[in-house]
């Protein structure tokens, strides 16, 4: 799969409104087309994106993980996150390369390579609510009037950090 470096998502020729994958794919193409050197790429990545694109169509369910990395003189490689998937699609590879020559693609052998990636967990994002005075006094109220009682207690203790947490952030 062809995935577009950040800087790219918003290039321009972009316009508002778009998908954020017409974006990226618009994005590099323009960048592409804006140096000399890098233009002579875009053939070949179109070409890498339409086998990954039609590899996608005929087994979706194993090419959400992989992906094209090479397609050079009749032999395809694809990229796989692990081997245990790796297993899944070497069963998958004679419909794979027979529905690909039907596609007009030129597949004579295919390769797997496990390249293990890297997870990035995306960071939670910091709640930023602030509430009115009105609002922490109302509930700082109501933690004074709430009975002592055991049933009561854990209530209290987050009335309380909430009141507090509130009050020290303004």
């Amino acid at each position: 799969m062809i995935r577009s470096p950040s800087f790219l998502s918003y290039g321009p020729g972009t316009r508002p409104g778009r998908s954020p994958a017409k974006k990226s794919a618009q994005g590099i193409t323009d960048y592409l087309r804006a140096n000399d050197k890098m233009a002579a790429l875009l053939p070949a990545i179109t070409r890498m994106a339409a086998l990954q694109q039609d590899c996608t169509a005929i087994l979706p369910a194993i090419f959400d993980a992989c992906s094209v990395i090479q397609f050079e003189s009749g032999q395809l490689v694809f990229s796989t996150p692990n081997a245990a998937l790796a297993a899944k699609l070497k069963q998958q590879l004679p419909k794979l390369q027979e529905a690909l020559l039907q596609r007009g693609w030129q597949v004579n052998a295919i390769r797997l390579k496990v390249q293990v990636r890297k997870i990035v967990e995306k960071a939670k994002p910091v709640k930023q609510i602030s509430l009115p005075v009105q609002a922490v006094s109302a509930l700082a109220s109501l933690t004074e009037s709430l009975d002592d009682s055991p049933r009561n207690e854990a209530l209290k203790a987050a009335l309380s950090a909430m009141v507090n947490r509130h009050r020290s952030g303004r």
